[in-house]
């Protein structure tokens, strides 16, 4: 068998699938009677997508959402059974290939409906689809005024069925902003246009903990089955949910500067005295933002935390360790976290998205995929 020389690489992400199966399992414990799907598009948002799907089937999720027709494709090839919903329309050409994946698919335009119905006709089988409408994200989805006439088109079509109706939320990470219910109101015109067979969905994962009334027959639960808070406002009960995400790195170099000395690409930094400098073989290409020495960027060695100094570089960052202290030996091989708990410290990804400004999907997302990763916790670490 030849060896995966990236699993030799000083740097990975662990993944903790008894956290994903345990969030999932109290996402369906709270959302009741409401099934729970798993949203694992963008490769499980940085968690490895097969992963987090066995793990997320294990915690009860009653099927797997994605983005692209080659995510489901994935999902299929490793052996995957469970319903798989992309949450977009896709390119024609690639109707073919979804229906081999036996996934099923958002519509929302009657040229798309056409399509994937003659080409369900001419394989023999018969295209789920839900439709998606807009009710205020302004993305994508059918206007609800033409509701009515979507599903009356799907209905038309023999080789098409029609499975649910959906909407998305644009506010639901803001508790009781106005857009909240202005489309949960926009979205009931559409119900009452579908049998009660069809299936509703609209809830992510902060309307799923924080908007009751929005419980349909499912919710589509991304971040929180991540074990990452959904904003600033909605956050998780961190007595129940646990982060997922664990990401370690090893310190390559160590060497002693004097101060005055400068540090990586323009000499934005400077040290103030004679100290040490460690090398850490992680950058931009993998996900750590170039600037994030500028916004007070830190990781963990030994346990204490060291701050990043000087510019991100592509393969490389640099942290200052500090004068030389026979209490503090930091050498070659010791272990980085750059998110993730050692010994009393932690880094999380909220930290990381306040000191950038963004949110914690972003920061697990961009993790590049040329850091390993490893399912830690169960049997899915087969996967």
């Amino acid at each position: 068998m030849k060896e995966d020389l990236s699993l030799q690489r000083w740097s990975g992400v662990d993944v903790d699938t008894n956290a994903i199966e345990s969030n999932t399992r109290h996402l369906v414990e709270q959302s009741a009677p409401s099934s729970v799907w798993a949203v694992v598009k963008a490769n499980g948002y940085g968690h490895g997508a097969i992963t987090v799907s066995r793990a997320a089937v294990a915690g009860g999720a009653s099927g797997l959402a994605v983005a692209l027709v080659q995510e489901a494709v994935e999902l299929r090839h490793a052996g995957i059974e469970s319903r798989i919903l992309v949450l977009s329309d896709q390119p024609h050409e690639q109707y073919e290939t979804l229906l081999d994946a036996n996934a099923e698919v958002m519509v929302y335009r009657s040229e798309s409906i056409d399509t994937l119905g003659a080409v369900a006709q001419q394989r023999g089988v018969i295209a789920r689809v839900h439709l998606k409408v807009d009710t205020g994200m302004r993305r994508v989805g059918a206007e609800p005024s033409s509701a009515e006439a979507l599903i009356a088109r799907i209905q038309q079509h023999p080789n098409l069925q029609l499975v649910g109706v959906a909407t998305h939320f644009a506010t639901a990470d803001i508790p009781g902003h106005p857009g909240i219910a202005q489309q949960s109101d926009e979205f009931a015109s559409v119900i009452s246009l579908v049998e009660p067979d069809i299936e509703i969905h609209m809830a992510n994962s902060a309307a799923a903990l924080s908007v009751p009334d929005s419980r349909h027959t499912y919710v589509r639960a991304g971040i929180a089955l991540y074990g990452i808070d959904p904003s600033t406002e909605v956050t998780l009960d961190r007595d129940v949910f646990s982060a997922a995400l664990r990401w370690w790195a090893r310190v390559s170099y160590v060497k002693v500067v004097e101060a005055r000395e400068h540090v990586s690409y323009g000499w934005r930094y400077q040290t103030t005295r004679c100290t040490r400098l460690a090398t850490i073989p992680v950058g931009y290409a993998d996900g750590v933002p170039r600037r994030w020495s500028e916004v007070g960027g830190v990781v963990l060695i030994g346990a204490r935390r060291r701050p990043v100094v000087g510019i991100v570089t592509m393969d490389q960052l640099v942290v200052d360790l500090g004068p030389e202290d026979a209490s503090d030996p930091i050498d070659i091989g010791d272990e980085v976290v750059l998110i993730g708990r050692q010994g009393n410290e932690q880094l999380t990804v909220e930290e990381w998205a306040e000191r950038l400004g963004t949110i914690g999907y972003e920061i697990v997302c961009q993790i590049s995929g040329r850091v390993p990763r490893r399912a830690v916790g169960l049997p899915t670490e087969q996967s």
